[in-house]
């Protein structure tokens, strides 16, 4: 596996991620020892970057992650997330932002002990606070830094002016947003260019449209109500017809590169821009074999022409949640 450094920061890993939420999380349950194994597959197979959260079980993802990969310690990179609010209990995280100072050390301490690591790799806010500044989220990931608890500060969905004032704090290392060939938006709304002007690294989440561009998801397919594409509006049978036609143009591009409709979407991010670092999820041993064979996979100018020619003309049908 080819690697990539994030920005302008020293920290390099592997040109594709995992992500690691589905695994335990926003999906129907699954046996714990296949996805350790399948996060073991991935490590032999060159992955050395992986993306969990405080807020994904909660905490399973976590303890997932930790205990799959306490043997490749020093190895490979963990992400993990803070930003959301204590629940009643004061213990399990809950939907509300909270990015005061006190919770953002209170699940440093103890992602360190789920993730059984001396350091996180990379710690983003989840999601903006609009009542903390951004400078004093920045401040106390500085402050962890310089404690030797956090390496690298990132953020997560930020618009372009909480990214540049966070940075003039405290560095950012990588920005964490969705970003495909049929969500751009961060193309539109200066954080794309933000980060570049910055040198800031972009981890891609859903960067196959939550399974959509794989090209296997028809009208006839149903989700359990533990699925969060259940509730998607790009999931219904309307949206999903509708926007057959983006997979169409995966799959026409694909057969000049003998490649499936997932990995030609996963070439077209990393033809992007060489600080990019998508970050697609699976639970199949199959679909991360597949993933990982689209690094190797060179966009020509002319490839890369035609689909943003061809995705100016299609309006994706339903909004992202």
């Amino acid at each position: 596996m080819k690697t990539r450094k994030l920005g302008n920061s020293n920290l390099e890993v592997s040109a594709l991620g995992l992500g690691c939420m589905r695994m335990s999380f926003g999906d129907t349950p699954t046996d714990k020892q296949m996805m350790i194994d399948l996060l073991h597959k991935a490590v032999e197979r060159g992955i050395t970057f992986f993306d969990t959260a405080e807020v994904y079980g909660p905490f399973t993802n976590e303890e997932l992650v930790g205990e799959a990969l306490e043997p490749f310690k020093g190895q490979v990179v963990i992400a993990t997330k803070f930003g959301f609010k204590s629940g009643e209990d004061g213990v399990r995280p809950q939907y509300g932002v909270d990015s005061r100072p006190q919770r953002i050390r209170q699940v440093a301490e103890e992602s360190l002990k789920r993730l059984r690591v001396d350091c996180i790799d990379l710690f983003y806010q989840h999601r903006p606070d609009p009542d903390v500044p951004i400078e004093d989220v920045a401040g106390t990931v500085k402050d962890l830094i310089q404690e030797g608890k956090v390496k690298h500060f990132g953020l997560s969905e930020s618009p372009a002016d909480l990214i540049r004032r966070a940075h003039a704090v405290q560095p950012v290392t990588a920005l964490q947003s969705e970003y495909s060939i049929w969500w751009t938006e961060i193309e539109e709304n200066n954080v794309l260019a933000t980060c570049e002007e910055l040198g800031i690294g972009l981890v891609p989440y859903s960067p196959l449209g939550r399974g959509y561009l794989t090209g296997k998801i028809t009208e006839s397919t149903t989700y359990d109500k533990s699925d969060i594409r259940s509730k998607n509006p790009r999931f219904t049978p309307e949206a999903i017809k509708a926007n057959r036609v983006v997979v169409e143009l995966l799959e026409n591009i694909g057969t000049k590169h003998n490649a499936t409709p997932a990995q030609i979407a996963l070439a077209w991010l990393l033809a992007q821009k060489p600080w990019i670092v998508p970050i697609p999820g699976t639970r199949k041993l199959h679909r991360l074999h597949e993933n990982i064979g689209a690094a190797d996979i060179k966009l020509t100018p002319e490839n890369l022409s035609e689909i943003k020619a061809a995705m100016e003309d299609i309006t994706v049908v339903g909004h992202r949640y």
